[in-house]
Formats: C-alpha cells, structure tokens, sequence
C-alpha cells in the first residue's frame, strides 16, 4: 500500500521535527512548504558582517525532551556547546545577575527593592480574606504569588513593554505559562541552584550550536531530507481545500508559478489565525470573528555592528524599567563564545510593538538611535563605532493572551480539531508561549500518533494535548 502524504505547512522547529520523525519512522511520505527561502523561522540564523546572528536571544534548555536532545547531538556532531547562563537583569537604577544568584540577592539589590521584597514575604503569613469569585488575571497570580515590589519592579512594567496592555487586562494563563519561578519560594529555590552541592544538572546552563541557532534547523532539514522529506522553499500557500473523503489539495504559488499538491494529511505549524484564512470551503462567521479576535505582538530586531571585540562580557541584558525602549540586548559572540572576527561584534536590541505604532515604519537609523539612546540610559554607552546597522521585524513575535482571549481561541482550537486531516501545533499553530524544544517535542508527538496502518490517533493526540499544557517557558 502506498504511504500516505503529509503535507506540511511552515519550516520552523515544529515543521522540521515532525517532517524528520515520520520520514524516519516510515510513517508517511513527507512535503513541506515554507514561505521564506531559509528554514527555521523565528529560529533561523543568517549572516552578518561576516558573524552568524540569530532572530534574537536564544538557547536550547536542558529541560529539552531526552529524545530529542539525543538526536540534536547526533545531528551536530560536536557542534552542540554546553555553555554557562551569564545574564543580568537592570532593577532600580543595579544590575543582578541573571539567572538569580544568592550572593547578588544579599547583596546587590537595592536596600528599598529587598526591605519591600522582605515585608511582602511576611505579609504571606497573615492569612487573607479568600478573594471569592473575583476573575483572576496575570496581575493578582504574579502579585499573589510573588509580592508587590517584585511585581511592582520588574513584571509589571516588564510585560506592559512585552505584549502593549496592562497587567490587569492580561490573562492568569499569561503567568502560568510565561513565568517559571511563579512565587518567592520557587524564585528562592531557583537561586538556589546555583550554589555548588546543591545544583541539579543543566542548572545555569544552556546548550548552543556553534554555527549559531540556526544550526539546529538547518540540521534537522538536513536529516529530513536524507531520510525522504521534500521541501519547497519560497512557496506562499494560496488555499486549502478540503474534502473529507478524498483527503486535501494545498494550492501554493511558488517562482511565480501557481501549484497543487493532494495530501491525506495536512499539519499546519503557520499562525493558527492565518490558517483560518485559508481554508476551503470557508469557516463559519463565529470561527472567522474569533480568529480575528486573537493576535499577536510583533517585534523590531535592531542589530548593530560595532567596531570593537567585545561590547561586555554577558550574553543578555533585561531592561524592565519603562524609561527604556527596548526589553533586552544580546551578543551572539557571547553564545558561542566566538572570538572570530577580533576586530568586531553584534549587538541584537528587542523591541516589542504594534504594527500600527509609530515604530514599526522608523527606519533603520532613527531605530539605532533608539537603541544607543536606550543603552545610554542603562548605564552601557555604545563608545565604538557603529560600522552597520540592520533589521528584522517580525509580526508574529508572542501571542497576546488578553483576558478572556481563552473563549476565542478555544472556539478556534476546537473546530479546525474537527476538521478531518487537519493538524495544528507548534508555537505558532497552537498559539502558545513555548521554547524551541516544546516545538520539537509537539513535533515528535505527531509523528508518533501516526500508527503503523498509516491512520492519525486523535485519542492519543489528545493526551499529548493535555501534556502540552503543561509547558512553561524557561527563562
């Protein structure tokens, strides 16, 4: 019997890891389509000035699925470095060391920040008045859990810059799956790990290919098609027109020539507000309004080239305080640990906006302007010549979860559920706040739900679903 078709929608770490598991399993034969000419994603990397730069600050956490972090390796052949987190975060005018460190909690953070930090920790003591009935957001779980000041301080004014609103009109989901260290005891222990004897493995670590994140994607792509896959890159999907009994057909346009591909499958790792879009025949009214309903918050990478070896010596730096633009700076140098070349390095700024804002449309020099403006303030001025500056912008950065955002997406979620051959996952598909190694473990459970007769096994789906929610971004 001949295999059945998997066609697959987008080219970042889900699309990749799903199209190198069912080829190597046999499962399915296997085509992707991706829009851009490179693969990964906001997980790519490209070239610049003659250094590998990533789509902004990233790392594959010990915490990646043992499987998966098997074949990584595999797959690198060396090339996967185990490097130390050396970040710091700028709090009141200081910087901590980040990840959080005892000694800099003792003795680094202002005196007004630790007193406010201590009296909220008592106040947890007193017991309180339940709170009834009234609605939960990201504000009363992150201020219940970790204090005032703490909230005050850092979150608060972290995820007005991250996602545009208000802590208040954000979702509690935002502070389940957005942050880890979610009360003063977990944020203590995760200090915590840092002091030797008492550090788990992986703690403070992170792992980074040589050539840049990106590796990982060009990797899988590499092993995907050995083991079968097609790829067709530069191709934009028109439509998709389904039939529950004759399987798919995906229209996609590609060299400016219009194509058709017949699928049993279709796996779908693109916005699943885009997906929507596509469909054919069309969704009903409701499911269109509450794919519109949702969004996402888009991003501005700014990436100066500096004509000097090494700007500081820390990988990352989080800017919370609102009188700076941007939320954090990189050095990809750092990630690496490259010396190469000596006489230069590259500065990546993130900065969080709205398409419909002023900044989104600023060119390149008055955003660079921003950034010096921004790190001047921050107590780091760039002092070196500027030799370059480019950017990336990219709409779909984060998904915004406003508060009651889970009636839409739900609503979404479970129709295109329903629809036969179809499949949603991945940061992007499920609209989730994931790491690259959740993407992949999505990828892997795809494939494994595909059973040896060819046929998908939604009751197992489900079950991996309900793992999925339980996934957390690692800081």
């Amino acid at each position: 019997m001949e295999k059945r078709h998997v066609v697959i929608l987008g080219a970042g770490p889900a699309g990749l890891g799903a199209a190198f598991q069912v080829t190597r399993l046999g499962r399915a034969r296997v085509t992707v389509l991706e829009k851009n000419s490179v693969v990964g994603g906001n997980a790519g990397s490209f070239d610049l000035a003659g250094m590998r730069v990533d789509y902004g600050s990233h790392r594959l956490h010990p915490a990646c699925d043992p499987a998966v972090l098997s074949d990584i390796r595999e797959m690198l052949d060396g090339d996967l470095l185990d490097r130390p987190r050396h970040g710091r975060i700028r709090l009141r005018g200081r910087w901590i060391h980040f990840p959080l460190k005892p000694l800099d909690l003792a003795f680094k953070l202002p005196p007004s920040f630790a007193l406010g930090v201590a009296a909220d920790s008592v106040s947890k003591l007193t017991p309180r008045r339940p709170a009834g009935a009234e609605l939960e957001t990201f504000a009363s779980v992150l201020e219940r859990g970790l204090g005032r000041t703490i909230c005050r301080d850092f979150y608060f004014p972290y995820a007005r810059k991250l996602w545009g609103l208000e802590p208040e009109t954000l979702s509690a989901v935002q502070a389940r799956r957005r942050v880890s260290a979610g009360s003063l005891a977990k944020m203590v222990r995760k200090a915590l790990r840092s002091v030797p004897g008492l550090k788990p493995p992986g703690s403070g670590r992170f792992f980074y290919p040589r050539d840049g994140y990106g590796q990982i994607s060009e990797a899988y792509r590499h092993a995907a098609e050995q083991a079968g896959a097609t790829f067709h890159l530069g191709a934009r999907v028109d439509s998709l027109e389904l039939d529950n009994r004759a399987g798919a057909t995906v229209r996609y346009e590609q060299d400016g020539h219009r194509h058709s591909l017949a699928a049993d499958f279709v796996w779908s790792t693109i916005p699943i507000t885009a997906l929507a879009s596509l469909l054919n025949p069309s969704p009903p009214h409701e499911i269109l309004h509450a794919a519109r309903s949702i969004d996402y918050r888009a991003m501005i990478l700014i990436y100066l080239v500096l004509e000097q070896e090494q700007f500081t010596e820390y990988d990352a730096h989080y800017f919370p305080e609102s009188n700076i633009a941007i939320t954090r700076l990189s050095e990809p140098k750092n990630y690496s640990e490259s010396k190469e070349p000596r006489s230069r390095t590259v500065l990546c700024a993130e900065l969080p906006c709205s398409p419909d804002g002023p900044e989104w449309n600023q060119s390149d020099e008055e955003l660079s302007h921003l950034v010096c403006d921004a790190l001047a303030v921050a107590g780091i001025p760039v002092r070196a010549p500027i030799l370059q500056v480019t950017t990336r912008r990219l709409r779909q950065a984060y998904p915004i979860y406003r508060e009651g955002y889970e009636a839409d997406f739900n609503l979404l979620d479970e129709w295109l559920g329903k629809v036969e051959g179809l499949l949603t996952f991945g940061r992007q598909g499920l609209f989730a706040h994931d790491n690259t190694h959740h993407a992949l473990y999505m990828a892997y459970a795809a494939a494994d739900c595909i059973n040896a007769e060819g046929r998908f096994e939604q009751t197992r789906w489900r079950e991996y679903r309900r793992i999925f929610e339980s996934h957390v971004v690692e800081d």
